[in-house]
C-alpha cells in the first residue's frame, strides 16, 4: 500500500488488510507517527506520545498476526485517548497542573477494552482544563488560527489531520459533537449508559459520556461498538446485548428514513451563514424532511443542564479547589463558585426530575421520525484560541442523554465545515447511525 496515504486509510479498510496480511500494524504506526511529525508544532494535538511505545504495540500486533493469532476488531488501528481517561502506562492529568504526573494504575473500562480489540494506544490526545472551558494549546488542523472546540480538542484535531483514524473523547455538554463539527470529522456520542465511565474523570454524573471520533460514520461505528457493555462500577451501564453498530450502520434502510428539522429552542443562536445552510440542506432533502418545532418547556433544558452540571463539578473538583483554586483557571472557580453557591437542593432536584420529563415528551416525538436533524454548533470554527465555542446545540440532547452524530456535510462561504447534528431516541444508536450513514451517501445535488 502506498505509505503516502497510508494515514489517510479508513480504520476498517486497514483492519481488513491486516487481517488479509496485506498491511503490517507498524506500517500504520509509522505514517500516523509521520503525520505527527509534520504537524504537531502547528496543531498541538498531543499532550503525551512515546513513539517508541506506540510502535511496540505494533510489533506485537504484528508477532500475533505471523504467529497466525486472533485479530481483534481493531487490531493494529492507533488510536487517540482524551487525556482524563485513565491508562496504566501514561500519564492521565486532566488538563490541569495539578495533576502533573499522575500515572494511574490501571486502565480506564472504555481503555482496556480497546485494547482488548487489538487497538493501538497512540498517546493522550489534549483535553481543557478539567475537561471544562479553559482552551489547552491545540489549534484547528484546517485552520490553525482557529478553535477545534472542545473539551475533547485533541481527540478532533488528530482525526482531522491524519495524525489517527480513530480518536476517544467525552461529552457533558458538547465536548464530542462540537470539536468534530468544528474540525469537519464525525463525532458520535452514544445514549447515557452504553459505554462505561469507569476510571474517567467525573463531572457530572447525570450527563458525562464517552464518544468517539473517525472519518466516516461506519469507523466511528466500529470503534464505539468495541467500547460498549455493562460494568458493574458504573450504574449507568445495564446487563444487556451489544447492539450491532458496526453492521447496522452498513446496511441500507429498510424505508428512506423519516428526519424533522429540529432549529431546537436556541435556533436564534445560530449564525446566519448556518441558518442559511441548514435552509438549503432542508430544501435538499425535499419532501424527504419536516420542521418540527418543540416545545417552550425544552427551552428550560438550558438552565436546567447548568444547575446539575455546576453543581455537580463543584462536588467532584472540591478537593482540587481547596488545595489549588490558585492554579485553577478563573472560568473553572466560577463554575465551582457558583456550584456551591448559586443553586439550591430543590433546583438542583428539580433538574433531574425534568430529564425524564423531556425524555417522555421526545419519545412521543420520535415516534413518527427516525431521526432529528439539527445544527452542531452556532457556526463554523470561532477565530482565535481563547475560547472553544460555545455548545448550546448540544446541550439539550445531551441533558436528556439521547444518542447524537455530527456530519460534515455543509460548508461556510470560506470552506470551513459546518456540522449536521443527528439525534434520535434513547437506545436507538444503530438505526441512528445507520440513518446518518445513508445520509452522508446521499446525493443531494
Amino acid at each position: 500500500m502506498r505509505d503516502e496515504t497510508l494515514e489517510w486509510l479508513a480504520a476498517r479498510d486497514a483492519a481488513e488488510a491486516m487481517a488479509a496480511g496485506q498491511l503490517a500494524a507498524r506500517e500504520l504506526t509509522e505514517a500516523c507517527l509521520a503525520a505527527i511529525e509534520r504537524q504537531e508544532a502547528t496543531v498541538g494535538a498531543w499532550t503525551f506520545l512515546d513513539r517508541d511505545h506506540a510502535l511496540a504495540q505494533a510489533d506485537r500486533c504484528d508477532d500475533l498476526h505471523r504467529a497466525g493469532g486472533p485479530h481483534g476488531p481493531l487490531h493494529g488501528i492507533p488510536v487517540g485517548v482524551k487525556d482524563i481517561l485513565d491508562t496504566h502506562d501514561m500519564p492521565t492529568e486532566d488538563g490541569t497542573p495539578l495533576h502533573a504526573g499522575r500515572t494511574p494504575r490501571q486502565d480506564a473500562a472504555a481503555v482496556a477494552r480497546l485494547r482488548q480489540a487489538g487497538a493501538i494506544v497512540m498517546g493522550k490526545t489534549v483535553t481543557t482544563e478539567f475537561a471544562t472551558y479553559h482552551p489547552g494549546k491545540t489549534a484547528n488542523p484546517l485552520d490553525p488560527t482557529r478553535t477545534p472546540g472542545g473539551s475533547s480538542s485533541g481527540s478532533a484535531a488528530a482525526v482531522a489531520a491524519g495524525m489517527v483514524p480513530l480518536a476517544i473523547g467525552t461529552q457533558t455538554n458538547g465536548s464530542v459533537i462540537r470539536p468534530a463539527s468544528f474540525c469537519g470529522v464525525v463525532g458520535y456520542k452514544p445514549t447515557l449508559g452504553l459505554i462505561p465511565r469507569t476510571g474517567v474523570l467525573r463531572q457530572s454524573p447525570a450527563f458525562d459520556q464517552i464518544g468517539v471520533f473517525a472519518r466516516n460514520v461506519p469507523d466511528a461505528a466500529l470503534l464505539a461498538e468495541c467500547l460498549i457493555g455493562h460494568d458493574p462500577e458504573d450504574p449507568a451501564t445495564r446487563a444487556t446485548a451489544r447492539p450491532p453498530l458496526a453492521a447496522t450502520a452498513l446496511a441500507p434502510p429498510p424505508v428512506t428514513p423519516r428526519l424533522a428539522f429540529v432549529p431546537s429552542p436556541v435556533w436564534d443562536r445560530a449564525e446566519a451563514e448556518t441558518q442559511e445552510a441548514f435552509g438549503e440542506l432542508v430544501a435538499a432533502l425535499g419532501s424527504g424532511i419536516e420542521r418540527l418545532d418543540l416545545p417552550d418547556r425544552f427551552a428550560a433544558a438550558i438552565d436546567w443542564h447548568r444547575t446539575v452540571m455546576e453543581t455537580d463539578i463543584a462536588l467532584n473538583l472540591a478537593r482540587d479547589y481547596d488545595h489549588g483554586a490558585d492554579r485553577m483557571s478563573a472560568s473553572l472557580r466560577g463554575q465551582i463558585k457558583r456550584g456551591r453557591t448559586a443553586y439550591g437542593a430543590y433546583a438542583y432536584a428539580e433538574a433531574i426530575a425534568a430529564i425524564g420529563m423531556l425524555n417522555d415528551a421526545l419519545d412521543e416525538a420520535f415516534f413518527a421520525y427516525d431521526a432529528f436533524v439539527t445544527p452542531a454548533a452556532p457556526g463554523p470554527a470561532p477565530r482565535g484560541l481563547e475560547t472553544t465555542g460555545d455548545p448550546i446545540f448540544c446541550t439539550l440532547w445531551t441533558f436528556c442523554g439521547l444518542p447524537a452524530i455530527t456530519l460534515p456535510l455543509l460548508q461556510s462561504s470560506d470552506g470551513m465545515p459546518i456540522g449536521v447534528q443527528l439525534v434520535g431516541p434513547r437506545g436507538s444508536d444503530a438505526r441512528l447511525l445507520r440513518t446518518a450513514h445513508w445520509l452522508m451517501t446521499l446525493d443531494l445535488g
